[in-house]
């Protein structure tokens, strides 16, 4: 029992692990998905805030309205008053206590919209800060992301063990070669038409008799028998 228990342990910690590594490789993209859920219920926030504004819009005309309807039968009630019919001036003046009854209730209830409507502002402001900043630190890591791929990939492809780059190295020695073998065939080929032009002149010279022609083999012996005969 114990052995099939950490075996189920062990695979627990597997799941996990790979659970884990997943989300480490999908993390921007994981993110992205939670900065569109957040965009959506930020503008759920604000439509919900539309309809409460709304609604605080209904009972602000309401309060009104009993206000209005309240100065109304005060002036009914003083012109009653004012002939004498204290009966008459009575029920209108218990229509003013139903008005105001019904203007206290308006009146709480426009003040929790009014406290409703500050505290979702209030809210939808944070949440829309707290998106901004966070779209500016996820661009900041994207970039990051991207440099640090880059870098991988390009130490990859040109680390002194790769065969890239060690292909590349070669290549860059032949057309070393290649150009250094050009240079010298064009310093020979100056160098053999240097050495032409001079003994063209040379021979010009000899054939004017300006310069010696050179000493030749006859030119030799006779030296040698006139030293033998001496």
């Amino acid at each position: 029992m114990a052995i099939l228990a950490k075996l189920f342990t062990a695979m627990r910690g597997a799941a996990t692990e790979t659970g884990e590594a997943v989300v480490d490789h999908q993390a921007l993209r994981i993110l992205d998905q939670e900065m569109r859920d957040a965009d959506k219920e930020l503008a759920e926030a604000k439509s919900q805030l539309t309809d409460v504004m709304a609604q605080k819009r209904g009972v602000e005309r309401e309060v009104e309205k009993l206000r209005g309807q309240i100065s109304e039968h005060e002036d009914h009630a003083m012109k009653a008053l004012d002939k004498g019919d204290e009966a008459l001036a009575g029920d209108v003046a218990e229509r003013i206590a139903q008005f105001e009854e019904e203007l206290d209730l308006q009146q709480q209830a426009l003040a929790q919209y009014d406290s409703g409507v500050n505290q979702l502002k209030r809210s939808i402001k944070a949440t829309e800060r707290n998106i901004a900043a966070m779209r500016r630190q996820i661009g900041m890591v994207k970039a990051t992301e991207r440099v640090q791929k880059a870098s991988a990939a390009a130490n990859a492809r040109f680390s002194g063990s790769n065969t890239a780059m060690s292909s590349a190295t070669e290549s860059l020695e032949r057309i070393k070669k290649r150009q250094q073998h050009r240079a010298d065939r064009m310093e020979a080929a100056s160098q053999l038409g240097a050495d032409s032009e001079g003994a063209d002149l040379d021979r010009r010279l000899r054939d004017a008799g300006i310069v010696s022609a050179g000493k030749s083999g006859s030119d030799v012996l006779d030296r040698i028998r006139a030293r033998r005969g001496g």
